[in-house]
């Protein structure tokens, strides 16, 4: 496969058939004469000094193996064959094995005279028994003694087994009689696997002729089914493992769903059932068709170039396609840079799409077996399976019927009769809440080319898409089937256009069909009132949607125009617009889901970027949204879409965040925005705080309630407060300059660590880097500032156990932290210097630093966001800089997108002002890029040791009462509410 070739690969079909074996040139490989000329020169030349000699060996063996494997990746990387180097590498370890067995045999235990009957035979089983070898796999091997067994055998096993491993193979390996293999096999289901493919490599040839006559006639007849049904429960449990979906953006090549075990199961199966040699027999019998066994031959050839590809670059068995040499595998392969795709997401939405093929054709093969099974069943036997999965007529359809609970053809034309079938085929299954059969999936995917421009146009189809689509069932999974199938596809060429596309990026663990579909099921979920307890408020939310239809299939294309240069929200808008009235939307409706896919990302964005306690962030995503069933809708499906995006990304406070959001906009958009001056309600809120403080003396009641600014009062709940109050109170009590305090929030995932310390400028930083020393990830604080010239910080971070009392012991472990860095007691740049030590930094992922500085989101503040890649220590470094530039920070929001943080800073001059001077914007730009360049050790060397140790007390305040730290104007103190940091990012 040159690489030219391979460079304009849009699907898998096109790429050339892998080569037989008996095609293959294995000359280059290795030169056999000249190393078995070799091997008798080091026995002659050693004939009386056995460990010489077996070095000697040792040292010639590993040579042609490296020389060999070597020679195996070059034609690789020539020809992309995956097979090919397989049978290269497979060819060689034969070749090796066999002059190594001879070498025994002749020079060592001098048993080369000894008759045919008493020799030993060396069989490769498994994977290797194919004729197959991954660069990095295990050599499996199966030594078989005669039924007499000579002295000789088991140490001249031994001995070929110590070369084996000194040359670096991991071995698998068993010694046994003929009689133990049939044995072992009634047994155990693995070592019949195994035996099934067993092959001889050298040796006694009658010893494996026999095992293979008796396995076949003891262990193979009339057990096919046992065998089938073990090993598709044992894939299915595989698949359990590895996820249960083909489409994981990081996929095991080997184990994973599509992989290449998969591909090897049909084969066993083929093989035991239908006593075939190659996989090319099965056309003769009509389980495949011919374009369907090449389809099987293309699928194994370039699963089996990825796999060897991974095990050169890694240099070990690696069976994960991770992202780090996703990038250098797809360059390997010639895949090139497309007007919005990259190569290595070309490369990927290739293999993805050999999974889905893999799939097509396990779902081919088994429907083959059922219907091979059925006629195969004795006389009673046929009669009571006859009677137990009897074919009944469904209700109101006379093209299909139910076979035992599963949609199966009526006949066998019904598809090319009326191509509407092929969409009523899935409605009725999901109506009448049947399976389906695997022969008429079969029949179905063989009818795809039915599915033309005239379908897609036809009212009866499209009603009956928008039917499934919107089903109070279970649409995903009707909906995974249809694109499982292939239908989904081409019944909608823009959802197909994103089949099998992968993002290369460590925020998304799915491709982006699968996404989809999981954001419907999320969607689903909520419209039967599942998962309440995760997302209350788009639970209550759902039943008051008067636009389901809209939402459901604003839901399915949200992300259907990625892999597309332009922005994907704009241009989904744009396909919307297209597709809508096409499944018979009104304008109305068509308009609404154009809208919802254009701002799909912007609740999100708004509520984890910005200030939410900044009333002009409510105004703008007000005036965007206009009105309340918008809001509705946007917010439900920003819930889905988050949930979609894998496992881990969806937490409580991001919950907790978009709940505010809407509650806030809510209030604006139905005309209920308190018209109350701030300053009236803090003083309401301050005489709550009073009235709350029941048990405080009056002295102590008049002190903590006026002890807060604002901001805190109109943003911290009343209960928080009075906790604050007692927290405050008992550290004034012990007369301690520095206390931490730490509770858990189960629902929110979330870990709170509240800091009460002297206000410094650099409080933020010492406490982001502490938690970075720490390894705690921080989610969101609260920081302000007291009337008294303290801080009261209070910092969430991600939950890392899932029982409270561990969870509070490891809070109050990185509490301690804080104090120790605080206080002086440990150097920060130290802690956090060990934390990243013989870390690798992250070469996989590039996010090019990027700063937008901007006056217009805020009234009061200047705006500065920042979007970079991820590292430990960032948050830190970058406040720092901020507090060199005399910037004070009033709110910042931190938020992680995978590799990439997208970090927003609300911040004025030291005077309150906004930083309007366009050179000093370019100053603070240019000291941003360099920190997030990692240029910026200086920054760690300058940060100070501890607050506490270098006896900075408690600052003064201004005339006017503000904290004189962050921000002198008393309408805002340090912080102006809350802010999401991550310690790591």
């Amino acid at each position: 496969m040159p690489k030219q070739r391979l460079a304009t690969i849009a699907r898998p079909e096109y790429i050339r058939p892998a080569p037989r074996r008996q095609d293959i040139d294995f000359s280059d490989i290795l030169d056999i004469a000249a190393l078995k000329a070799k091997v008798d020169f080091i026995a002659s030349a050693h004939a009386e000094q056995r460990d010489p000699m077996r070095q000697a060996l040792l040292a010639a063996l590993k040579d042609a193996n490296a020389r060999g494997r070597a020679k195996a990746y070059e034609l690789l990387k020539e020809d992309g064959g995956g097979l090919a180097c397989a049978a290269r590498i497979s060819w060689l370890q034969d070749r090796l094995i066999a002059i190594l067995h001879d070498f025994v045999l002749n020079h060592v235990f001098n048993a080369a005279g000894m008759p045919p009957s008493m020799q030993i035979a060396v069989a490769a089983v498994g994977g290797y028994g194919r004729g197959t070898l991954a660069p990095g796999s295990d050599i499996d091997l199966l030594f078989l003694l005669p039924a007499k067994k000579l002295p000789f055998c088991e140490p001249a096993i031994e001995y070929m087994l110590y070369l084996l491993w000194d040359m670096g193979f991991k071995v698998g390996h068993a010694t046994r009689t003929v009689e133990e293999c049939i044995r072992l096999s009634e047994e155990d289901m693995t070592i019949r696997t195994a035996i099934l493919e067993a092959r001889l490599i050298c040796g006694c040839a009658g010893l494996v002729d026999d095992l293979e006559a008796r396995f076949d006639d003891e262990i193979v007849r009339n057990t096919g089914p046992q065998f089938i049904a073990a090993k598709l429960a044992e894939r299915n449990e595989r698949h359990r493992k590895a996820g249960d979906t083909r489409y994981l953006v990081e996929p095991n090549v080997k184990e994973g769903k599509g992989g290449l075990r998969d591909l090897h199961t049909l084969f066993w199966i083929a093989k035991y059932y239908y006593r075939v040699r190659e996989s090319s027999d099965l056309v003769k019998l009509g389980v495949l068709s011919r374009s369907e066994y090449h389809l099987f031959r293309k699928s194994d050839d370039f699963l089996w170039a990825v796999r060897c590809h991974m095990h050169f670059l890694t240099g070990k068995a690696e069976e994960r396609l991770s992202f780090d040499i996703q990038r250098e595998i797809a360059e390997s392969l010639g895949y090139q840079d497309h007007p919005g795709m990259t190569s290595v997401e070309r490369f990927m939405k290739h293999y993805f799409l050999v999974a889905k093929n893999v799939g097509d054709l396990t779902r081919i093969f088994c429907a083959a077996l059922e219907d091979q099974q059925a006629k195969e069943l004795p006389g009673l036997s046929a009669v009571i399976n006859r009677f137990r999965r009897r074919v009944r007529k469904i209700p109101g359809s006379l093209e299909f019927v139910d076979d035992g609970g599963r949609i199966a053809l009526a006949s066998p034309d019904i598809f090319r009769r009326d191509p509407v079938n092929l969409i009523r085929f899935f409605h009725i299954a999901d109506v009448n809440g049947l399976e389906f059969h695997p022969a008429a999936l079969k029949q179905l995917t063989r009818s795809l080319g039915l599915i033309t421009p005239a379908l897609r146009e036809n009212e009866e189809a499209n009603r009956l898409f928008i039917s499934i689509l919107t089903s109070r069932r279970d649409p995903e999974l009707v909906l995974r089937r249809m694109n499982e199938a292939g239908v989904l596809g081409r019944f909608i060429p823009e959802f197909g256009r994103i089949v099998s596309l992968m993002q290369f990026n460590m925020y998304h663990h799915y491709t982006v069909d699968e996404h989809l579909l999981r954001a419907v099921d999320m969607l689903s979920r909520i419209d039967r009132g599942l998962d309440q307890d995760i997302h209350p408020l788009a639970a209550k939310l759902m039943p008051q949607v008067e636009e389901r239809t809209a939402l459901y299939v604003a839901v399915l294309l949200h992300d259907v125009a990625k892999g597309r240069p332009e922005d994907h929200s704009q241009a989904g808008a744009r396909l919307a617009r297209r597709l809508a009235p096409r499944f018979r939307l009104t304008h109305k409706q068509t308009e609404t889901v154009a809208w919802l896919i254009e701002e799909h990302l912007t609740m999100s964005m708004v509520a984890q970027t910005r200030d939410l306690n900044d009333r002009k962030t409510i105004l703008d995503f007000a005036e965007r949204v206009q009105s309340l069933d918008r809001l509705k809708m946007l917010m439900i499906l920003t819930v889905c879409d988050i949930r979609a995006v894998g496992p881990g990304v969806w937490n409580g406070w991001k919950g907790q965040l978009l709940r505010t959001l809407y509650y806030e906009t809510e209030l604006l958009l139905s005309g209920g925005f308190s018209d109350v001056p701030r300053k009236e309600r803090a003083a309401h809120a301050a005489s709550l705080l009073f009235d709350a403080l029941e048990d405080f003396s009056g002295k102590d009641r008049k002190t903590y309630s006026r002890l807060h600014y604002q901001p805190y009062l109109l943003s911290v709940s009343l209960d928080d407060q009075v906790r604050h109050a007692r927290f405050i109170r008992e550290t004034d009590k012990t007369k301690r300059t520095l206390a931490t305090m730490v509770r858990t929030h189960q629902f929110h995932a979330i870990t709170e660590i509240t800091v009460l310390a002297p206000d410094h400028p650099r409080l933020l930083a010492i406490i982001a880097g502490a938690c970075a020393a720490a390894g705690a990830n921080i989610v969101d604080a609260q920081i302000f500032t007291t009337s008294d010239g303290r801080a009261l910080d209070t910092i969430l971070i991600n939950r890392e156990f899932t029982v409270d009392d561990d969870e509070t012991r490891r809070a109050a472990s990185i509490g301690r932290m804080i104090e120790d860095v605080l206080s002086g007691k440990k150097d920060l740049p130290g802690v956090i210097a060990s934390r990243t030590k013989g870390r690798k930094r992250n070469k996989t992922f590039t996010v090019p630093p990027a700063v937008t500085i901007s006056n217009s989101l805020s009234n009061k503040f200047t705006v500065v966001e920042v979007e970079c890649l991820d590292r430990t220590g960032l948050l830190s470094e970058i406040t720092a800089v901020l507090a060199d530039l005399s910037l004070d920070i009033h709110s910042a929001h931190i938020t992680t997108f995978g590799e990439k943080v997208i970090d927003t800073f609300y911040v004025t001059d030291l005077v309150g002002a906004k930083i309007t001077n366009e050179t000093r914007h370019g100053h603070i730009t240019a000291r941003l890029k360099a920190v997030m360049a990692e240029q910026a050790d200086e920054v760690r060397d300058r940060m100070p040791a501890g607050i506490i140790a270098q006896g900075i007390a408690p600052l003064g305040h201004s005339p006017d009462g503000g904290a004189t730290s962050h921000a002198t104007a008393p309408s805002n103190t340090r912080s102006a509410g809350s802010r999401k940091m991550k310690a790591d990012g």
